[in-house]
């Protein structure tokens, strides 16, 4: 019968994308046991990491490796950071659902939809107006509505929706800047990596009642430096 010829590839198409959904699956779970084994036990961390599909903010070509430690170019002189780095980063915010994230360098969109899958409301800001175009894709296409994407300079932070809950730069920043302490509730909580050249050294900024704030310093990764008005010239 003609239908046949027509159903019976058209199954077998969806099948193989189907199996091929498992594939990237496990290799996300396995992923979420390395992160583990690297030191990350925030258990809602792990979870995020989980639901979403890192290979869906690369190019396809990528899919396979994207559940590798490692960074890949986005384009444009910027990267998609490692996932132990987004997840490091992530947990010193020490996210909960409903709160208000400032994130400063969209990228490919990956670290927001991490916070989103978290229940944060997300404010992302990217200078360059062909990446912010292409992370709009996927995070529109997974629903995460609760990110709204800015093209400004990031070093300015978002003035007219502060005042955040969360500020996460992921761009390394040459001091802690105070136009970002400026956007910080009381009580709210900055991670920046702050330095120059070969490192930067991972900063916790925790802002208190009276407008002073505590720093906390942890590893040293290496990020794209922070452009801008405030940023590295």
């Amino acid at each position: 019968m003609p239908w046949d010829l027509v159903t019976l590839p058209l199954r077998a198409e969806k099948h193989r994308k189907l199996k091929e959904s498992y594939r990237l699956k496990g290799l996300r779970e396995k992923l979420v046991h390395h992160l583990e084994s690297r030191g990350i036990t925030d258990a809602e961390v792990l979870r995020a990491f989980l639901r979403v599909p890192r290979h869906q903010f690369l190019d396809t070509a990528f899919a396979e490796h994207a559940y590798e430690d490692k960074p890949f170019s986005i384009g444009e002189g910027q990267t998609i950071s490692q996932p132990f780095t987004v997840a490091y980063q992530t947990s010193l915010l020490d996210v909960k659902p409903g709160l208000k994230v400032l994130e400063i360098g969209t990228g490919s969109g990956y670290q927001a939809a991490i916070l989103a899958a978290m229940g944060a409301n997300v404010y992302t800001v990217e200078r360059l107006e062909a990446l912010l175009a292409r992370a709009e894709q996927p995070l529109a296409a997974l629903g995460f509505e609760q990110v709204e994407l800015y093209l400004r300079d990031g070093s300015e932070g978002l003035p007219e929706k502060a005042p955040f809950d969360r500020i996460l730069v992921t761009a390394s920043a040459p001091a802690i800047l105070p136009v970002y302490l400026d956007q910080l509730k009381p009580h709210g909580r900055m991670v920046i990596p702050v330095g120059d050249g070969e490192a930067q050294q991972m900063t916790r900024v925790t802002k208190l009642p009276d407008g002073s704030y505590q720093e906390e310093h942890f590893d040293q990764f290496r990020f794209v430096p922070l452009k801008g008005k405030y940023g590295w010239k």
